[in-house]
């Protein structure tokens, strides 16, 4: 099958990967002893509440970083689905509405979060004391007495509410304690996302037929069935899904709302982008603050927060791996690459929170539901290296 040279365009667009992207504000991102402390934090429940929860509860390698929920779960249940982090440091704001402007800021909310892990800033410091120094200090340098003080207490056995975690902070630190907390917070921060620079997703067989057509060879080294080669230009052309996933993580890494139904027992919509990029703006772990290795953000200095557009909006996932990552959208509302196809086919009801994105217009009838399916499943590629793939 020859493609135009539209398409050919598009295809060079798409792959391969390629190497992550500078990380904002971290210096020790491609810090390989970073990685190695990030790596046992990563695997390591007594990093939450009473000892239940680790980041790969939710992030599970053996499901390509996501859970198979539609909402995650740690101490309870949240509101949003757990998207997978191979891919995500070639994203310039994380989580589904963007609140974060960095992978070592976004893993840091859910140690914070009571239904997530559950703890307080220094319930997490103390833990790097206890049980993790030696590699701590070998990427970051010796932990301050200052910091050991300000973290003793009896250990955690239940979360403790924000406010409670402020009012502990508050009275039990002085505030040369409580800035050396939030340097040792904020480097765990960094190593998890020095480690998850280690996650990038491998080549997959659209990678292989890609490589092959653009060196020459018109059928793309047989790596892709009919079908998927079928569904790959119907991807490019007629439904129009280039249009919002392209460039190598096949997600134009921006938000849309979609005008998708409530998460299952929410009472009302979710404001998404509108709400997370106000949030960006002032986030104490934002690039160019205090604790950021970078004071130069372009992401966040042209961030216009203000956007009508926003209401409603999410961001569009990477589509690396998509077939191994169900179910689908911010709240999990699609069980199945089957219903997503369905739903983008119809389009239907109204947003129940902002107004759709007119760029969305129903899926043609003629475009084969299976041959779209047999290009999506081509973009699975092999696990990470096993080495980060369970406990060190």
């Amino acid at each position: 099958m020859s493609l135009s040279m539209e398409e050919l365009a598009w295809l060079r667009n798409l792959s391969p990967v390629g190497a992550p992207p500078a990380s904002p504000g971290n210096g020790a991102a491609d810090d390989g002893r970073a990685a190695a402390l990030g790596h046992a934090l990563f695997f390591d429940r007594r990093l939450s509440a009473g000892g239940q929860v680790s980041c790969a509860t939710c992030h599970d390698p053996e499901r390509y970083f996501t859970d198979g929920r539609p909402r995650a779960v740690g101490l309870a249940e949240g509101r949003r689905n757990t998207p997978t982090l191979a891919g995500a440091p070639w994203f310039p704001f994380l989580g589904w509405d963007g609140r974060k402007d960095s992978v070592w800021s976004q893993a840091l909310s859910p140690l914070e979060a009571p239904d997530e892990h559950g703890l307080c800033r220094a319930d997490a410091v103390r833990l790097i004391a206890a049980a993790h120094r030696e590699p701590y200090e070998a990427a970051f340098g010796a932990l301050p007495e200052i910091v050991e003080r300000a973290a003793q207490g009896p250990p955690l056995a239940a979360p403790r509410p924000a406010a409670a975690c402020e009012r502990r902070a508050g009275t039990a630190a002085s505030e040369a304690e409580r800035a050396a907390i939030d340097r040792v917070f904020a480097n765990i921060g960094k190593s998890l996302e020095a480690y998850v620079r280690r996650l990038a997703p491998a080549p997959a067989p659209f990678d292989a037929y890609a490589a092959a057509v653009l060196a020459g060879d018109p059928t793309g080294g047989g790596h892709l069935s009919a079908s998927a080669a079928r569904g790959l230009r119907a991807f490019l052309g007629e439904a129009r899904c280039v249009l919002c996933h392209h460039g190598p993580l096949l997600s134009d890494r921006e938000f849309h709302n979609l005008g998708l139904p409530p998460a299952f027992g929410a009472s009302e919509g979710d404001p998404g982008r509108r709400l997370g990029a106000g949030m960006a703006r002032v986030d104490p772990f934002r690039c160019g603050s205090e604790l950021s290795d970078a004071q130069r953000c372009p992401e966040l200095e042209f961030l216009d927060a203000e956007q009508d557009a926003l209401q409603g909006a999410f961001r569009t996932p990477t589509l690396r791996n998509v077939a191994e990552t169900a179910p689908y959208m911010h709240a999990g509302q699609l069980a199945t690459l089957e219903e997503v196809i369905d739903f983008y086919r119809a389009l239907p009801g109204e947003a129940t929170t902002g107004r759709r994105d007119p760029l969305l217009s129903p899926l043609d009838r003629a475009v084969s539901a299976a041959d779209l399916l047999s290009f999506l499943r081509s973009l699975t590629g092999p696990p990470p290296d096993p080495a980060w793939l369970a406990p060190p």
